[in-house]
């Protein structure tokens, strides 16, 4: 037995004294997949608007898992519900195999949360503030190492009030570090960080995940999804509209291949590819889902030819042309 708190705003904090056996997880596959995370038609409205409609995914154990989408998609409410910060209008969500409302305080031991309003005592130094988390959670972490870990050593002295919205997120994952969850939420976790301090975050949230953590990222940063997760899911006006690996999101979308070509050539004298072909001031463009077969008739051709394609680039399709793609959708339906 030991005194623990669920995440979450400290002038709201309850300290309960809790029964801290370790929770199974959901073991619910014939294969072994355990789940650590379920959501199984889940909606959330906000008086007549619907935030989050009808979504049902799960995230297995010890993944790195990125939900995407524009503001106003229905991540942060998404994110919310499952950690039980609000309730589900329908449907119902599960973490390590409980309700996180009912069992809020028994997974208080398991799970920790990085939101978008940290909550930290302001009159408390930074050093002070991740005592009072060991306290509360009954652990041992040093406070220096945890803020040497995210690049906040020298502001230990420093009082929370003071700190950039940045430094903030940081001490956000050094209380992470802290708890060593079983489950993190990490709500834009790199929101207001400098590209060095997000790359710093990157391998501390890589390093969670390797341990064993499952992690549910949000972000509204392509490469940081692109970077990190396992797997990813788009979100649109509420409902996942893209779900899986980066390379299977972008799978059905056109890869791009260009390179100048000599000045007496054009579109008809290139050999047959399967992608939509253009020309135009002399570069060739090839928009295909076939990227390596009509590449490889290129080059066979132009080494053929004895022909140089300058400047050949082959770039298959991106995060960012799938976003492109649901934005244009977006604004034809409205």
């Amino acid at each position: 037995m030991r005194f623990l708190h669920y995440p979450g705003p400290l002038g709201r904090a309850k300290v309960e004294r809790m029964d801290t056996t370790p929770l199974p997880l959901v073991d619910d596959r014939a294969s072994g997949f355990a789940t650590a995370i379920r959501a199984e038609h889940l909606t959330c409205r906000y008086g007549g608007f619907t935030a989050v409609d009808d979504l049902s995914f799960e995230v297995p154990e010890g993944e790195l898992f990125a939900l995407l989408g524009t503001n106003g998609a229905g991540k942060t409410t998404t994110v919310e519900a499952l950690h039980g910060a609000r309730r589900a209008d329908e449907g119902r969500v599960s973490v390590l195999g409980l309700d996180p409302r009912r069992h809020r305080r028994r997974l208080s031991a398991e799970v920790a949360v990085i939101g978008q309003d940290s909550g930290f005592a302001a009159d408390l130094t930074a050093a002070e503030m991740l005592r009072l988390w060991n306290d509360l959670h009954g652990r041992r972490a040093e406070p220096g190492e945890l803020l040497e870990r995210v690049d906040l050593a020298g502001k230990a002295d420093t009082r929370v009030g003071a700190l950039s919205g940045g430094e903030r997120r940081r001490l956000d994952l050094a209380m992470a570090l802290a708890v060593g969850p079983r489950v993190l939420f990490a709500d834009e976790p790199t929101t207001g960080l400098d590209p060095s301090s997000r790359r710093r975050s990157w391998e501390l949230l890589r390093e969670l995940a390797a341990a064993g953590t499952t992690v549910l990222l949000t972000t509204h940063y392509l490469d940081e999804a692109t970077e990190l997760a396992e797997r990813i899911a788009i979100m649109d006006r509420g409902r996942i509209v893209r779900f899986g690996t980066v390379e299977e999101v972008t799978a059905s979308h056109d890869s791009l291949i260009s390179a100048r070509l000599p000045e007496h050539l054009g579109a008809l004298d290139l050999p047959r590819l399967s992608g939509r072909v253009s020309v135009a001031d002399g570069t060739v463009s090839v928009r295909t889902t076939e990227l390596q077969r009509d590449l490889h008739r290129l080059l066979t051709w132009a080494d053929f030819q004895g022909i140089e394609l300058v400047g050949l680039k082959a770039t298959p399709a991106t995060l960012d042309e799938v976003f492109a793609e649901l934005g244009n959708h977006s604004g034809q339906e409205n």
